[in-house]
């Protein structure tokens, strides 16, 4: 008996897809043959469209509004004890209660074969479309292309190597294929993004109403990010430097489009308003989210329990907080001639940490942001003596929330709507992506890697003094790896980044810390780094550097899908 995974039947489940209220909506509608839909242009257009639906599209997916790949990694740890989450703390990605897995896995797993089925007939069937201006095929035939490679990268990213379907099957078809290698799937990656961007437009020829399409731009950025995951240590254990080079050439080539820069702001990375200027910006690829609920996600997430019942699970550790450098000397805290004073933490930090971080004293939607503790009884929670760590407090288990996922705009008070774009690839990323790999490449950095970092750093509202020079090899790859962590916080790299560096347990496995902040009788304060209860310590073994395959998979395969080492 022929096995049927969800992505083989997805194909016929697609077709009831024909009618979108606006552009990236999905709407199901009424089913329709198969001929009718590659007959119409109208809905030709629109079973198209529907592919960019399985693309991941928010920073919240592990279960419902919490849950994100933050609380996995050392960034953030969720104050909030439900079992998906802690779970998650100790790496078993199969014990919970839910039979989908971790939306990581599970719902990935299904939504890009879903997509991937998309793009296949859509491929298949757009010679048969009538011309119509409804229906750019030059445009369509790219943007599938582009989609089926970043579905595929998606998957092999946690994964490995998975199974390559690149043409449409049917009910009677066997589509119980055996994973395909690590190499074979990057190469067919590759291609599609190198035939993606000879068909696809540049971010100048889209008007507005085209944001979150695919361009000639986002095609070399998944090229590169591609080629940078395939060259990194989990997937190249001989050191191969020719990938480096590789992936160094792809990111060089998205800057030398000379389309992209980067901003001079950074506070409003993740809630910009998008602007006409489509020819030069940072943000190459993103999901444009209009005004939603602030209910959901941002109450329970990332707000505070006095915002209005919240519970405040997205919790910056203080592992995350001590990696931002002072604004002057442009030097680690740990550096002794750095200017950090431990009981002032917050003074003179890289801006960035302002833009990402809410901490004790901060000014705050015209309050003061308070998460302190006293010893005498008349503090929010009291200690009456007693050693207590910061995950005591009921409203924030590391006495810091996350700035980036709520934005200063948007209170809860009275009711209210947030905008947190998702974001596909900025300019900033292909900088740090070309800057790792030309320095692995080489033999110590050049004046290239330099110019990279240095720009970030030095980016107008961030101003953060430039690296010193004559760093190593290995050096400069730890300035880069600190940098990835800073500018890219919070935007879903920093997990998948561990993982493919293959350093999980060296970077998961140590103490996580929180700040006790007590409040003394005179009103001054006294910062203590503190360890966390074992609940929000972590756990990371090797197997985590891949994700397992959903059981159900390997289960209806019969033996034909082999899952990853140690999730048997």
């Amino acid at each position: 008996m022929k096995n049927y995974k969800i992505y083989s039947l997805i194909i016929f489940l697609s077709l009831a897809c024909t009618s979108c209220k606006k552009y990236l909506d999905r709407t199901p509608g009424i089913a329709l043959d198969e001929d009718k839909v590659f007959s119409d242009p109208v809905q030709a257009a629109r079973f198209a469209d529907n592919a960019y639906n399985y693309l991941i599209n928010d920073y919240v997916r592990f279960n419902d509004h919490r849950g994100c790949t933050s609380q996995a990694s050392d960034e953030a740890v969720s104050g909030n004890s439900e079992y998906t989450v802690t779970t998650l703390n100790r790496g078993l990605y199969f014990d919970h209660s839910t039979a989908a897995y971790l939306n990581d896995i599970g719902d990935v797993w299904a939504n890009m074969y879903a997509g991937i089925a998309v793009t296949n007939k859509m491929l298949d069937k757009i010679g048969g479309v009538p011309a119509a201006t409804i229906f750019p095929a030059q445009r369509v035939e790219g943007e599938m292309h582009f989609l089926r490679a970043f579905f595929y990268f998606e998957l092999v990213k946690r994964f490995g190597g998975v199974p390559l379907l690149v043409k449409p099957y049917g009910v009677n078809d066997d589509v119980n294929l055996p994973r395909a290698s690590y190499d074979a799937c990057i190469t067919q990656i590759v291609a599609d993004a190198d035939k993606a961007f000879t068909l696809l437009g540049n971010d100048a020829d889209y008007t507005a109403s085209n944001y979150g399409r695919a361009t000639k731009g986002a095609a070399l950025a998944l090229k590169a990010r591609t080629l940078l995951y395939a060259a990194s240590p989990l997937n190249n254990t001989t050191n191969d430097k020719t990938k480096w080079k590789a992936a160094a050439d792809a990111a060089k080539a998205v800057m030398d489009l000379n389309q992209y820069a980067l901003q001079d702001t950074y506070a409003d990375m993740l809630n910009f308003t998008p602007t006409p200027d489509l020819a030069k910006k940072e943000y190459i690829m993103y999901k444009v989210r209009g005004p939603r609920a602030i209910d959901g996600m941002f109450a329970d997430f990332s707000m505070s329990p006095s915002s209005g019942g919240a519970q405040g699970q997205m919790d910056p550790t203080q592992n995350h907080v001590d990696m931002y450098q002072m604004q002057a000397t442009g030097k680690d805290i740990t550096d002794p001639t750095s200017g950090y004073d431990p009981q002032n933490p917050y003074a003179g930090r890289d801006p960035r940490f302002y833009a990402n971080i809410l901490y004790n004293g901060q000014t705050w939607q015209g309050k003061t942001m308070d998460t302190w503790i006293q010893t005498d009884g008349t503090g929010k929670v009291t200690a009456k003596g007693k050693d207590i760590d910061p995950s005591a407090i009921t409203y924030t288990a590391t006495s810091y929330y996350c700035k980036k996922y709520w934005p200063e705009t948007y209170n809860r008070v009275g009711g209210g709507t947030t905008l947190l774009n998702y974001i596909y690839f900025r300019y900033a990323e292909v900088l740090l992506n070309y800057a790792e790999a030309q320095n692995e490449y080489l033999d110590a950095p050049d004046a290239s890697v330099y110019a990279a970092i240095n720009a970030i750093r030095q980016r107008p509202a961030v101003n953060m003094p430039v690296l010193p020079a004559g760093l190593s090899k290995d050096q400069m790859r730890v300035a880069i790896r600190h940098e990835r962590a800073i500018e890219l916080a919070f935007e879903d790299h920093r997990w998948y980044d561990i993982m493919r560096w293959h350093n999980g347990p060296a970077t998961i496995n140590v103490p996580i810390y929180g700040m006790k902040v007590i409040k003394n009788t005179n009103g001054s304060f006294t910062y203590t780094p503190t360890l966390l209860g074992a609940t929000f310590q972590k756990t990371y073994t090797e197997q985590q550097h891949r994700y397992p395959i959903p059981r159900s998979e390997i289960y209806k395969s019969k033996g034909v899908l082999v899952q990853n080492p140690g999730w048997n």
